[in-house]
Protein backbone atom coordinates (compact mmCIF):
# COMPACT_ATOMS: atom_id res chain seq x y z
CA UNK A 1 0.00 0.00 0.00
CA UNK A 2 1.58 3.37 -0.83
CA UNK A 3 2.70 5.55 2.17
CA UNK A 4 1.12 9.27 1.96
CA UNK A 5 2.80 10.34 5.15
CA UNK A 6 6.85 10.98 5.81
CA UNK A 7 8.92 8.24 7.62
CA UNK A 8 8.52 8.75 11.71
CA UNK A 9 5.07 10.51 11.45
CA UNK A 10 2.49 9.97 13.94
CA UNK A 11 -0.90 9.91 12.79
CA UNK A 12 -3.63 12.07 15.33
CA UNK A 13 -5.09 10.39 18.11
CA UNK A 14 -8.69 11.19 17.06
CA UNK A 15 -7.35 9.74 13.27
CA UNK A 16 -6.30 6.82 14.75
CA UNK A 17 -9.66 6.53 17.06
CA UNK A 18 -11.57 7.15 13.53
CA UNK A 19 -9.63 4.02 11.22
CA UNK A 20 -10.32 2.01 14.41
CA UNK A 21 -13.93 2.56 14.71
CA UNK A 22 -14.44 2.16 10.64
CA UNK A 23 -12.57 -1.34 11.00
CA UNK A 24 -15.08 -1.91 13.25
CA UNK A 25 -18.08 -0.86 11.30
CA UNK A 26 -16.54 -2.85 8.21
CA UNK A 27 -16.34 -6.42 10.90
CA UNK A 28 -19.27 -5.68 11.80
CA UNK A 29 -21.19 -5.69 8.93
CA UNK A 30 -19.40 -8.72 7.08
CA UNK A 31 -21.18 -10.41 10.15
CA UNK A 32 -24.79 -8.85 9.51
CA UNK A 33 -26.42 -11.94 8.78
CA UNK A 34 -25.19 -13.49 12.29
CA UNK A 35 -26.02 -10.65 14.02
CA UNK A 36 -29.34 -9.35 12.61
CA UNK A 37 -30.96 -12.59 13.79
CA UNK A 38 -30.51 -14.83 16.37
CA UNK A 39 -28.58 -17.82 15.08
CA UNK A 40 -29.73 -21.88 15.35
CA UNK A 41 -27.37 -24.40 14.48
CA UNK A 42 -28.70 -27.69 13.10
CA UNK A 43 -26.79 -30.62 11.88
CA UNK A 44 -27.91 -31.16 8.38
CA UNK A 45 -29.71 -29.14 5.79
CA UNK A 46 -32.95 -30.43 5.79
CA UNK A 47 -33.66 -29.22 9.29
CA UNK A 48 -32.96 -25.96 7.39
CA UNK A 49 -36.79 -26.59 5.83
CA UNK A 50 -38.53 -26.89 8.85
CA UNK A 51 -37.06 -23.90 11.13
CA UNK A 52 -37.32 -21.92 7.83
CA UNK A 53 -40.92 -23.11 7.01
CA UNK A 54 -42.24 -22.66 10.55
CA UNK A 55 -39.95 -19.39 11.98
CA UNK A 56 -40.01 -17.40 7.94
CA UNK A 57 -36.78 -15.17 8.70
CA UNK A 58 -36.55 -14.96 12.04
CA UNK A 59 -33.62 -17.01 12.77
CA UNK A 60 -30.21 -17.53 10.74
CA UNK A 61 -29.79 -21.17 10.25
CA UNK A 62 -25.82 -22.45 10.90
CA UNK A 63 -25.59 -26.08 8.76
CA UNK A 64 -23.42 -28.36 10.24
CA UNK A 65 -22.99 -30.78 7.11
CA UNK A 66 -23.08 -28.94 4.06
CA UNK A 67 -24.96 -30.42 1.01
CA UNK A 68 -22.52 -32.62 -0.66
CA UNK A 69 -20.83 -34.01 2.62
CA UNK A 70 -21.21 -37.25 4.25
CA UNK A 71 -22.69 -36.93 7.65
CA UNK A 72 -21.40 -39.54 9.23
CA UNK A 73 -17.60 -38.55 8.95
CA UNK A 74 -18.20 -35.15 8.48
CA UNK A 75 -15.74 -32.15 10.00
CA UNK A 76 -16.73 -28.99 10.84
CA UNK A 77 -14.67 -25.71 9.40
CA UNK A 78 -13.54 -22.71 12.21
CA UNK A 79 -16.15 -20.94 10.40
CA UNK A 80 -18.80 -23.04 11.26
CA UNK A 81 -17.59 -23.44 14.86
CA UNK A 82 -17.42 -19.49 15.52
CA UNK A 83 -21.39 -20.15 14.30
CA UNK A 84 -21.90 -22.79 16.79
CA UNK A 85 -20.98 -20.27 19.55
CA UNK A 86 -22.99 -17.40 19.10
CA UNK A 87 -26.54 -19.98 18.52
CA UNK A 88 -29.43 -19.84 20.62
CA UNK A 89 -30.13 -23.66 20.09
CA UNK A 90 -28.57 -26.75 18.36
CA UNK A 91 -31.04 -29.07 16.67
CA UNK A 92 -28.91 -32.46 16.50
CA UNK A 93 -29.97 -35.82 14.45
CA UNK A 94 -29.10 -37.83 17.63
CA UNK A 95 -27.74 -40.94 15.54
CA UNK A 96 -25.23 -39.64 13.07
CA UNK A 97 -21.85 -40.92 12.98
CA UNK A 98 -20.52 -36.83 12.50
CA UNK A 99 -22.29 -36.37 16.25
CA UNK A 100 -21.00 -38.84 18.01
CA UNK A 101 -17.89 -37.55 17.39
CA UNK A 102 -18.91 -33.81 17.73
CA UNK A 103 -21.64 -33.20 19.94
CA UNK A 104 -20.06 -33.16 23.57
CA UNK A 105 -17.84 -31.02 22.00
CA UNK A 106 -20.63 -28.44 20.92
CA UNK A 107 -22.30 -28.55 24.07
CA UNK A 108 -19.34 -28.21 25.77
CA UNK A 109 -18.49 -25.06 23.40
CA UNK A 110 -22.12 -23.24 24.19
CA UNK A 111 -23.57 -24.46 27.20
CA UNK A 112 -26.14 -21.96 27.43
CA UNK A 113 -28.12 -22.71 23.97
CA UNK A 114 -30.85 -25.13 24.05
CA UNK A 115 -30.69 -28.55 22.56
CA UNK A 116 -33.17 -30.26 20.50
CA UNK A 117 -32.27 -33.85 19.73
CA UNK A 118 -34.66 -35.17 17.22
CA UNK A 119 -34.11 -38.40 17.60
CA UNK A 120 -35.71 -38.91 21.10
CA UNK A 121 -39.13 -38.37 19.33
CA UNK A 122 -39.27 -40.95 16.63
CA UNK A 123 -39.71 -44.70 16.75
CA UNK A 124 -35.64 -45.77 15.49
CA UNK A 125 -34.58 -48.78 13.67
CA UNK A 126 -32.48 -49.83 15.74
CA UNK A 127 -28.99 -51.39 13.59
CA UNK A 128 -25.57 -50.91 15.03
CA UNK A 129 -23.46 -49.45 11.96
CA UNK A 130 -19.80 -48.79 11.83
CA UNK A 131 -18.91 -45.83 9.08
CA UNK A 132 -15.38 -45.27 7.72
CA UNK A 133 -14.84 -42.92 10.49
CA UNK A 134 -15.34 -45.40 13.12
CA UNK A 135 -18.35 -43.83 14.72
CA UNK A 136 -21.06 -46.19 16.12
CA UNK A 137 -24.45 -45.57 15.15
CA UNK A 138 -26.73 -47.12 17.39
CA UNK A 139 -29.89 -46.69 15.07
CA UNK A 140 -30.38 -45.82 11.59
CA UNK A 141 -30.26 -41.77 11.47
CA UNK A 142 -31.76 -41.39 8.03
CA UNK A 143 -35.40 -40.54 9.10
CA UNK A 144 -36.16 -37.19 7.96
CA UNK A 145 -36.82 -38.89 4.42
CA UNK A 146 -40.12 -40.54 6.28
CA UNK A 147 -43.39 -38.09 6.09
CA UNK A 148 -44.52 -39.53 8.99
CA UNK A 149 -40.84 -38.75 10.89
CA UNK A 150 -40.87 -35.25 9.13
CA UNK A 151 -44.08 -34.34 10.99
CA UNK A 152 -42.59 -34.86 14.02
CA UNK A 153 -39.66 -33.37 13.08
CA UNK A 154 -42.13 -29.73 12.46
CA UNK A 155 -43.59 -30.34 15.62
CA UNK A 156 -40.33 -30.63 17.53
CA UNK A 157 -39.10 -27.34 15.66
CA UNK A 158 -41.89 -25.32 16.40
CA UNK A 159 -41.77 -26.04 20.33
CA UNK A 160 -38.61 -25.26 20.08
CA UNK A 161 -39.09 -22.07 18.56
CA UNK A 162 -41.80 -21.21 20.63
CA UNK A 163 -39.85 -21.86 23.01
CA UNK A 164 -37.08 -19.44 22.02
CA UNK A 165 -39.51 -16.87 20.47
CA UNK A 166 -43.06 -17.03 22.91
CA UNK A 167 -44.00 -13.68 21.18
CA UNK A 168 -44.35 -15.36 17.75
CA UNK A 169 -45.50 -18.58 19.18
CA UNK A 170 -48.77 -18.83 17.10
CA UNK A 171 -47.46 -17.19 14.07
CA UNK A 172 -44.94 -20.98 14.59
CA UNK A 173 -48.15 -22.85 15.13
CA UNK A 174 -49.92 -21.71 12.05
CA UNK A 175 -47.01 -21.74 9.91
CA UNK A 176 -46.55 -25.29 11.07
CA UNK A 177 -49.78 -26.16 10.61
CA UNK A 178 -49.71 -25.52 7.05
CA UNK A 179 -46.19 -26.94 7.03
CA UNK A 180 -47.99 -30.16 8.14
CA UNK A 181 -50.56 -30.49 5.61
CA UNK A 182 -47.54 -30.27 2.96
CA UNK A 183 -46.05 -33.27 4.64
CA UNK A 184 -49.10 -34.96 4.79
CA UNK A 185 -49.63 -34.48 0.71
CA UNK A 186 -46.71 -36.21 0.07
CA UNK A 187 -47.32 -38.93 2.93
CA UNK A 188 -50.68 -39.33 0.75
CA UNK A 189 -48.71 -39.37 -2.63
CA UNK A 190 -46.88 -42.47 -1.17
CA UNK A 191 -50.03 -44.07 0.30
CA UNK A 192 -51.43 -44.38 -3.48
CA UNK A 193 -47.82 -44.98 -5.02
CA UNK A 194 -46.84 -47.60 -2.86
CA UNK A 195 -50.29 -49.40 -2.53
CA UNK A 196 -49.76 -51.60 -5.08
CA UNK A 197 -46.11 -52.90 -4.28
CA UNK A 198 -46.03 -53.45 -0.94
CA UNK A 199 -43.33 -55.92 -0.45
CA UNK A 200 -41.19 -54.78 -3.35
CA UNK A 201 -38.14 -54.07 -2.90
CA UNK A 202 -35.58 -51.79 -4.16
CA UNK A 203 -31.38 -51.42 -4.39
CA UNK A 204 -29.88 -48.33 -2.98
CA UNK A 205 -25.82 -47.81 -2.24
CA UNK A 206 -26.28 -46.57 1.15
CA UNK A 207 -29.31 -47.23 3.30
CA UNK A 208 -31.20 -44.07 3.64
CA UNK A 209 -34.77 -44.92 2.89
CA UNK A 210 -35.34 -47.37 5.83
CA UNK A 211 -38.04 -45.25 7.69
CA UNK A 212 -39.72 -45.03 4.37
CA UNK A 213 -39.78 -48.72 3.56
CA UNK A 214 -40.84 -49.57 6.94
CA UNK A 215 -43.45 -46.91 6.67
CA UNK A 216 -44.89 -47.97 3.10
CA UNK A 217 -44.06 -51.82 3.05
CA UNK A 218 -40.96 -52.05 1.05
CA UNK A 219 -37.85 -53.81 1.34
CA UNK A 220 -34.49 -51.98 1.22
CA UNK A 221 -31.53 -53.49 -0.41
CA UNK A 222 -27.98 -51.98 0.40
CA UNK A 223 -25.54 -52.19 -1.47
CA UNK A 224 -23.06 -50.86 1.25
CA UNK A 225 -21.82 -54.03 3.66
CA UNK A 226 -21.32 -53.03 7.63
CA UNK A 227 -20.70 -49.00 6.00
CA UNK A 228 -18.55 -50.04 3.60
CA UNK A 229 -17.67 -51.14 0.16
CA UNK A 230 -19.08 -54.36 -0.36
CA UNK A 231 -16.49 -57.34 -0.97
CA UNK A 232 -16.73 -59.32 -4.39
CA UNK A 233 -18.58 -62.21 -2.66
CA UNK A 234 -21.47 -59.53 -1.77
CA UNK A 235 -21.31 -57.84 -5.19
CA UNK A 236 -21.89 -61.17 -6.27
CA UNK A 237 -24.77 -61.59 -4.12
CA UNK A 238 -26.35 -58.61 -5.25
CA UNK A 239 -25.96 -58.84 -8.67
CA UNK A 240 -27.75 -62.54 -8.23
CA UNK A 241 -30.10 -60.93 -6.12
CA UNK A 242 -31.01 -58.41 -8.32
CA UNK A 243 -31.16 -60.15 -11.24
CA UNK A 244 -33.62 -62.57 -9.44
CA UNK A 245 -35.69 -59.72 -8.39
CA UNK A 246 -35.61 -58.16 -12.02
CA UNK A 247 -34.71 -54.51 -10.17
CA UNK A 248 -34.25 -52.45 -13.40
CA UNK A 249 -32.35 -49.32 -11.09
CA UNK A 250 -29.82 -48.99 -8.81
CA UNK A 251 -29.71 -45.45 -6.46
CA UNK A 252 -27.22 -44.14 -5.02
CA UNK A 253 -27.36 -40.68 -3.21
CA UNK A 254 -24.95 -37.94 -4.63
CA UNK A 255 -22.62 -37.67 -1.52
CA UNK A 256 -21.69 -41.16 -2.54
CA UNK A 257 -19.43 -42.74 -4.88
CA UNK A 258 -21.47 -44.62 -7.87
CA UNK A 259 -18.57 -47.07 -8.81
CA UNK A 260 -20.21 -50.13 -7.12
CA UNK A 261 -23.96 -49.45 -8.23
CA UNK A 262 -22.48 -48.64 -11.51
CA UNK A 263 -21.12 -52.57 -11.46
CA UNK A 264 -24.25 -53.83 -10.64
CA UNK A 265 -26.34 -51.72 -12.78
CA UNK A 266 -23.80 -52.82 -15.76
CA UNK A 267 -24.39 -56.51 -15.01
CA UNK A 268 -28.28 -56.45 -14.70
CA UNK A 269 -28.85 -54.19 -17.69
CA UNK A 270 -30.26 -51.66 -15.05
CA UNK A 271 -29.91 -47.73 -14.81
CA UNK A 272 -28.33 -46.11 -11.72
CA UNK A 273 -30.63 -43.24 -10.25
CA UNK A 274 -29.17 -40.15 -8.24
CA UNK A 275 -31.66 -39.27 -4.99
CA UNK A 276 -30.73 -35.97 -2.87
CA UNK A 277 -31.93 -36.86 0.42
CA UNK A 278 -29.87 -34.12 1.80
CA UNK A 279 -31.26 -31.50 0.15
CA UNK A 280 -32.16 -27.99 1.83
CA UNK A 281 -35.48 -28.94 0.49
CA UNK A 282 -37.46 -30.92 1.75
CA UNK A 283 -40.33 -31.30 0.25
CA UNK A 284 -39.04 -31.27 -2.86
CA UNK A 285 -36.54 -33.64 -2.41
CA UNK A 286 -38.86 -36.36 -0.48
CA UNK A 287 -41.36 -36.34 -3.36
CA UNK A 288 -38.48 -36.98 -6.28
CA UNK A 289 -37.30 -39.68 -4.10
CA UNK A 290 -40.82 -41.48 -3.89
CA UNK A 291 -41.56 -40.99 -7.49
CA UNK A 292 -38.54 -42.15 -8.35
CA UNK A 293 -38.87 -45.28 -6.15
CA UNK A 294 -42.53 -45.86 -7.78
CA UNK A 295 -40.70 -45.59 -11.41
CA UNK A 296 -38.12 -48.76 -10.22
CA UNK A 297 -41.14 -50.36 -9.53
CA UNK A 298 -43.10 -50.05 -12.54
CA UNK A 299 -40.33 -50.65 -14.90
CA UNK A 300 -39.39 -54.05 -13.14
CA UNK A 301 -42.64 -55.03 -13.58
Amino acid sequence: MLNLYPAGYLLPMKNVLLIITVLLLISCSSNKTDTGSPIITVSISPYKYFIEAIAENDFTVNVMVPPGANPHIYEPFPEQITRLRKSVAYISNGYLGFEMAWLGRFYEINKKMKRLSVGDMIDPIHSEHKHEGEHVEGADPHYWVSPGCALIIAASVRDLLSELNPSRSKIYEANCDSLSTRIKEVGNMADTLFSQYKGKAFMIYHPNLAYLARDYGLIEISVEYEGKEPPPSRLKELIDLAGKKKLKTIFVQKEYDSKNANAIAREIGAKVRVIDPLSEDWYVSTSAIINALHDSFVESK
